[in-house]
């Protein structure tokens, strides 16, 4: 397997290997400053809030809200990262299965999974997930629910904040909104190739 996959990127490295001047990155000084002039001054929770409930998710600053949802969802088992249930299991009832190891050979038996985010753009309501801050990607992006942990002061304004404040992450994904596609038919459908409901918990 390993073999195969150096020969792939030897080809694509010696594909890439003649293109020497490559095409100059566009100009978006002037539409960031644009879009920063509206954020600036405002609530960058508020904004996140606004955006994310554009792209059909939804932003709450309470625990009981989430388990109230999944509640109302009958989505009554799931996973939680390991660091963020102790913080988390006062407000489940004893009616909830919650794991705190995803078990990939069960990957359908999981509603939920809870997992901390990297942080959030207010500017598109996306949640950015990494392989640092995420405990199990696929408890992110397996069960129907996702559910994801970040701090207030982790809302970036717009997205070339973000990318700067992320480091050298190699595994970034960027989530806005709840999987959707529209491929077959025009028919929307959500949850193809990811979680049908998004939910950012804000905290701090």
């Amino acid at each position: 397997m390993n073999d195969d996959r150096d020969l792939i990127l030897n080809r694509v490295k010696a594909a890439l290997a003649p293109l020497k001047d490559r095409a100059a990155l566009p100009e978006f000084a002037g539409d960031l400053a644009v879009v920063r002039k509206l954020i600036s001054g405002t609530d960058l929770l508020a904004v996140f809030s606004e955006r994310i409930a554009l792209v059909n998710g939804r932003a709450v600053t309470a625990a009981s809200d989430v388990v109230a949802q999944l509640r109302a969802g009958n989505w009554m088992h799931g996973y939680c990262d390991p660091v963020l249930w102790p913080g988390l299991a006062p407000h489940f009832g004893a009616d909830f299965t919650v794991e705190t190891e995803f078990d990939r050979t069960r990957i359908d038996d999981y509603a939920f999974g809870i997992t901390r985010a990297a942080g959030g753009v207010a500017e598109t309501g996306t949640i950015i997930l990494t392989d640092a801050s995420t405990s199990r990607r696929l408890g992110a992006l397996t069960p129907w629910v996702h559910i994801a942990v970040l701090n207030r002061s982790e809302i970036f304004a717009d997205l070339s904040q973000a990318v700067a404040a992320l480091g050298d992450d190699p595994n970034v994904i960027w989530c806005t909104g709840s999987s959707s596609t529209a491929d077959v038919e025009g028919i929307l459908i959500r949850g193809v190739h990811g979680p049908g409901v998004q939910i950012a918990l804000v905290t701090g």
